[in-house]
């Protein structure tokens, strides 16, 4: 196997890198210094994204973000995406310089997300998922690379037991996508007890939300909004004229649901720290959550909003929703401790960033080019 090279120095494959999380993550690992291939099939995103973080990332930067079109199914497509670099440097004559064309890691966000459409669709979700988790991994297998960071999630933890969640609760969800994380997690667990040498770090998520400061990148969901926080910004730039808030009876300090809202640049971070520690270490599995270790209501988060946005966000309580949790936190202590990782942003940055987003692209990434 091939000696790996440092961190700051390493060639990364970022599957569905053009998304929300994946745009944000592209945008500090290039600012760390890492030369990126970003494979996406723009399902669920847009070549916008990463224009834009060509932008904030600088010219030179920029430089070192390459892009492939294509699908995680496709044999085809990985195999492009997985020679970027060499095809690249032959293009441009520096084919001889002696530089490394291997991918040394892979960051994997490429997958379907939205719980609802998953459960009316659960083919489409595992095979997107799981299907082409696996010809991922024979792709890694093929080129010798055995290092990869997988955007796993809280969601895996269904209806939890006990409040924050430890890494060691229950794997039990109660939707076809908590099914497909489930279900890759497992796959590589196993991949890791029979072969030598893979290092390997999932990273479960909570509730993902806000934006880049600077307003040029952020989160813009096909259609309606599967999510409280991108539904509360549009409610408050006026695409939408109320939000529903499902349930207003629970056992919380206003009744409304609780959740651990992460700031995405906090979680781009922890992608750059489970990297770190990947790369440094010897061969491993770390799952790992990452939240903030707190909670804040549905209510709160809409005060919050309309504090930075100087917008009414108005709302109507509804019935509750079938498969919701009155309150899902992180214990995110092993993040800590792991990576060195904690969130840096509260509540308010998220709001305030969030709008700086919204208010400046009402649109997402279809509003004219600026």
């Amino acid at each position: 196997m091939r000696q790996l090279k440092q961190a700051c120095l390493a060639n990364l494959l970022i599957t569905g890198g053009a998304g929300f999380i994946g745009s944000h993550t592209c945008l500090v690992l290039l600012e760390a210094g890492h030369q990126l291939v970003v494979l996406d099939s723009f399902a669920n995103s847009s070549p916008e994204s990463l224009r834009r973080v060509r932008e904030l990332a600088g010219p030179d930067a920029g430089e070192r973000l390459l892009l492939v079109e294509g699908d995680i199914r496709s044999a085809q497509d990985l195999e492009r995406a997985f020679t970027a670099i060499s095809t690249a440097a032959t293009a441009s004559g520096e084919a001889a310089s002696g530089e490394s064309t291997s991918i040394d890691a892979v960051i994997h966000f490429a997958g379907l997300k939205a719980v609802g459409e998953s459960v009316a669709k659960p083919l489409l979700y595992w095979d997107v998922n799981v299907a082409g988790s696996c010809a991922l991994l024979a792709a890694m297998r093929q080129h010798d690379c055995r290092t990869i960071v997988f955007s796993s999630s809280a969601t895996l933890y269904g209806m939890p037991e006990t409040v924050p969640i430890p890494e060691t609760a229950p794997i039990q969800p109660i939707n076809p996508y908590g099914h497909t994380k489930a279900a890759v997690e497992q796959l590589l667990a196993s991949l890791a007890a029979s072969e030598p040498g893979w290092r390997i770090g999932c990273l479960r998520y909570f509730n993902p939300v806000g934006a880049h400061p600077s307003g040029r990148i952020g989160e813009d969901p096909n259609g309606i909004p599967n999510n409280l926080f991108p539904f509360v910004s549009q409610v408050a730039v006026g695409r939408r004229p109320k939000l529903q808030v499902f349930g207003g009876d629970w056992p919380t300090t206003d009744g409304t649901g609780m959740r651990d809202y992460i700031h995405v640049m906090d979680l781009a971070e922890g992608h750059r720290a489970a990297l770190d520690v990947l790369l440094a270490e010897e061969p491993q599995l770390l799952c790992v959550n990452l939240g903030s270790g707190t909670g804040n209501s549905v209510l709160e988060v809409v005060t919050s909003f309309e504090a930075a946005s100087g917008r009414a966000v108005p709302y109507q309580v509804v019935e509750r929703r079938a498969g919701d949790a009155a309150i899902t936190v992180a214990d995110a202590s092993l993040a800590a401790e792991r990576l060195g990782w904690r969130t840096r942003r509260g509540l308010a940055d998220i709001c305030r960033d969030g709008w700086a987003w919204q208010s400046a692209n009402p649109n997402g990434y279809t509003d004219p080019v600026s």
